[in-house]
């Protein structure tokens, strides 16, 4: 694991494969670490340069105490700066599929590829169940409750900023067991490509070679 100072906060990040090779970054979901890509990240490596960070407010980098999707955004785009990468493939599960898209609206140059797993579009979200806290660690709890608020009412210019996503876009669904409707957000980014895998939400973990065999057609298209 290696340490950054980026934004503000210290980042703890995974760093696999040829530095000369092409960037791609995995982002993982809410209450996650760069421990849920295990085995994805090595199979990304054999061909880019894998960054793969703990978001604020989980495992080891900070709990800064707020958690704004756009400033996490920020966090991966000043991790790019430090390693000198003008763009990258990004990858994001849920939260991190958020994160995911931010970046790319917010920086449409730095973004050659886009995969978001799994991940709610920024619209008001109804019938969610309350969070409930419990004795769960490794992560912040006013992290959860932070981004909770922001799952449930989204700032009415996210989902307009979606129209300046420029990347080619793979959007993954976890189909009827999913608790997201991905396919709202494949139609609001331009282009979009969305693929189903009925798995619910950990597409990635309960659907590995069929995710894997998704993306890697998609980056290899």
């Amino acid at each position: 694991m290696r340490e950054a100072d980026v934004n503000g906060i210290r980042l703890a990040y995974r760093e696999e494969g040829d530095p000369a090779a092409p960037v791609l970054v995995l982002l993982h979901g809410r209450t996650a670490d760069h421990h849920d890509w295990n085995g994805f990240t090595q199979h990304f490596a054999a061909r880019y340069h894998v960054l793969v960070p703990d978001l604020r407010g989980h495992g080891a980098s900070d709990f800064p105490g707020s958690y704004p999707i756009p400033e996490m955004a920020e966090d991966v785009a000043a991790l790019l700066d430090l390693h000198g990468a003008a763009s990258a493939v990004v990858i994001g599960h849920s939260l991190g599929g958020m994160v995911a898209y931010h970046l790319a609206m917010r920086h449409p140059g730095r973004v050659t590829r886009l995969v978001v797993e799994d991940t709610p579009p920024p619209e008001p979200m109804r019938d969610r169940p309350a969070l409930v806290e419990d004795g769960s660690t490794g992560f912040d709890w006013r992290m959860m409750h932070d981004t909770e608020r922001q799952f449930l009412d989204p700032d009415p210019a996210w989902l307009a900023g979606l129209d300046r996503i420029a990347a080619p876009t793979l959007v993954v669904s976890g189909g009827k067991a999913s608790p997201f409707r991905a396919e709202l957000l494949a139609a609001r980014i331009p282009g979009a490509r969305l693929v189903t895998i009925e798995a619910g939400h950990l597409v990635h973990a309960t659907e590995r070679e069929a995710f894997r065999r998704a993306v890697d057609d998609f980056l290899d298209g």
